[in-house]
């Protein structure tokens, strides 16, 4: 079969999906796309969710990753509000809920994941909030009002960007998180430490160690209080970000390997070299860290969309090579953080006179010498380079590392 009568579907229309289908038409590819997605929305980038787009600062058009006369010059077949029900891999169909069939030649899963529910009950009440989505975001934004009292259940980044919102809506905040310290699953102590003395500085109260055991609930199932041990927080708002599940179902019903995600390898395929997996429901084999990994990342599924196109294309593909990375705006700090921090036997500060009250420094991951992973503070204009050293696991002298007036580029020019 030519590649101009083959038909490749692509199920889930965020931003992994997007960006395949894209990707694929900018390779080349000549055959039928299809892009199918639960969402009424065409492709949209979800982390302004919980930072600018609830602050109120952005609008859903700027969310979107590209207009709809895009995919209509691009010959994509753009079908949203519709869910894939199943996947015969013999015949090569998918069904979906409005009773249609579609055949593919290749298959690309990019359905993302749903948001863990708190397991309590009240954990479903109309004024409890989750935030995944446009519409997520649109009644939270509503919700969050002077004098609101604010209860976020989880101290993740998803969590704390909420807190900095609701404190910047004129709310009062209370961030609640079980494990002994913030950011437990995805930064180090350091790094923790100074997000909740940030949080804390800006009128956030910041409890650590503490889990929610009980909604309160009044005459009409709304929640008015939640208890946490011996506490008990009066809320009108209660915010739940305590993880993502990865939507591996509908692969797992059709027998492809699931384990925490959709199994790929480093080329985004799966057990059937018909189905590739990208984004947040795919654990693939990532190279740069010699191990398999289910990346939340922006970044990591464009990337991934990119190799999975060059797949269905034909083309030899190239494994991500890159380190992962991701960002966080909370009140004045940018976050960016690139690497994987476990492992690390040192950490070296490059720190900065405070700007304009905002903190600016970066720390510098290693392990056994080598640069493994970096994180910076409101320092922008050196993380590129940071992010190559880390790729390049660079060893250099930890003091010149450390001394601000060092350029980084000329610690990169050095290793040749």
């Amino acid at each position: 079969m030519s590649e101009a009568t083959s038909t490749t579907v692509i199920l889930g229309a965020g931003q992994a999906g997007g960006e395949t289908a894209l990707a694929l038409r900018q390779l080349g590819y000549t055959g039928r796309i299809v892009l199918a997605g639960s969402e009424t929305h065409l492709p949209y980038r979800r982390p302004p969710l919980s930072k600018a787009f609830l602050a109120g600062q952005a609008d859903e058009a700027s969310l979107l990753i590209r207009p709809a006369d895009a995919y209509e010059k691009a010959e994509i077949d753009v079908r949203l509000g519709v869910t894939a029900t199943a996947i015969d891999r013999t015949a090569r169909t998918v069904s979906f809920d409005d009773g249609q069939t579609l055949g593919y030649d290749h298959l690309v899963l990019a359905l993302g994941g749903r948001v863990r529910p708190l397991p309590i009950p009240g954990g479903d009440a109309s004024n409890v909030y989750y935030l995944r989505n446009i519409a997520d975001a649109q009644r939270l934004r509503e919700a969050l009002a002077p004098g609101k009292r604010v209860v976020v259940v989880g101290g993740g980044y998803i969590g704390l960007e909420v807190a900095a919102s609701a404190i910047k809506a004129g709310a009062s905040v209370t961030v609640l998180e079980a494990a002994p310290r913030l950011l437990a699953r995805v930064a180090e102590a350091d790094l923790a430490d100074f997000f909740a003395t940030l949080h804390r500085e800006n009128g956030v109260d910041v409890q650590v160690g503490v889990g929610v055991t009980a909604l309160e609930q009044d005459a009409a199932g709304n929640v008015v209080a939640v208890v946490a041990g011996e506490k008990r927080l009066e809320a009108d708002v209660v915010v739940v970000g305590i993880g993502l599940i990865p939507n591996a179902e509908l692969a797992q019903a059709a027998g492809l390997p699931v384990d925490n995600g959709i199994v790929v390898d480093e080329f985004a395929r799966t057990s059937d070299p018909a189905i590739l997996a990208v984004g947040d429901c795919a654990h693939h084999e990532h190279p740069a860290l010699g191990r398999r990994i289910r990346l939340e990342s922006v970044p990591s599924a464009s990337k991934m969309a990119k190799v999975a196109a060059s797949v269905v294309h034909g083309d030899a593909p190239k494994a991500v090579a890159t380190a992962p990375w991701f960002w966080s705006d909370q009140f004045n700090a940018k976050l960016q953080m690139v690497g994987m921090t476990e492992g690390h036997d040192a950490v070296i500060e490059r720190r900065l006179p405070d700007a304009q009250g905002a903190a600016v420094f970066m720390l510098f991951y290693l392990r056994d010498g080598a640069i493994v992973a970096a994180a910076s503070i409101n320092r922008a204009q050196e993380f590129m380079t940071a992010r190559e050293l880390v790729g390049r696991r660079a060893v250099v002298d930890p003091t010149r590392l450390a001394d601000a007036a060092t350029p980084l580029k000329t610690l990169l020019a050095e290793l040749g």
